[in-house]
């Protein structure tokens, strides 16, 4: 039996880069699927809304653990070839997405209805009014929010050691098995994601704090 030393340590530590990776994957697809989302929900159009919605309510009322399992183990039944690493990367996106387009929806509609007025005053169609005066400001009201929300994600990735991926939490787990040390192992494990959420949830919190003193202002 192996004892837990510093090679062991590494292992864990190495896999961080493809937590990190798959993180990214799922922030930057789910930035540009919550976008679509947030957009939808807020559209002139009641078919947009409802698709939109439907979409929403069926990623967040499901267990992310679940949406990985039906895609990974789905999608052979469907006849599609697909990797641990596609798996996970499409079930985060789209969870993401789900999550991210109604804290952007939330932000849009924030934005004083008196903006909205003054543009469609000015004769903006849909695309210039959301380009050129909503977004810009929503964007200010959804930077604390999302950089928070970012952490859920780096903490999601872990679910994906469940179909084989080889993050940092499946790489605990083949550590633990090979040396049955389960309270060290994954004391290492817990220490790693500590490190990779807590500055963004320091950075989320300083921004909510200058968000809060200029509307006080």
């Amino acid at each position: 039996m192996r004892t837990f030393g510093f090679p062991e340590f590494l292992f864990i530590l190495e896999a961080a880069k493809w937590t990190i990776a798959l993180s990214l994957i799922a922030i930057i697809g789910g930035a540009i699927g919550g976008l679509l989302v947030a957009l939808a929900r807020t559209s002139e159009s009641a078919a947009a809304r409802g698709i939109s919605t439907v979409f929403v309510q069926v990623f967040q009322g499901t267990p992310l653990l679940l949406q990985l399992f039906l895609i990974f183990f789905g999608a052979p039944v469907l006849g599609w070839d697909i990797n641990p690493w596609l798996a996970a990367g499409f079930a985060l996106i789209l969870n993401t997405s789900a999550f991210l387009g109604e804290i952007w929806r939330g932000c849009i509609q924030a934005i004083p209805r008196g903006q909205w007025e003054a543009a469609e005053a000015l004769g903006l169609h849909y695309v210039s009014r959301m380009r050129d005066v909503v977004l810009p400001q929503a964007f200010k009201i959804a930077l604390p929010p999302t950089v928070g929300y970012m952490v859920q994600v780096i903490k999601g990735t872990s679910l994906a050691a469940i179909i084989g991926f080889a993050e940092v939490t499946r790489a605990g787990q083949i550590i633990n098995n090979a040396t049955f040390q389960p309270l060290i192992v994954f004391s290492v494990v817990a220490a790693i994601y500590f490190a990779m959420c807590w500055p963004l949830s320091l950075l989320a919190g300083r921004m909510e704090r200058r968000q809060a003193a200029a509307l006080t202002r």
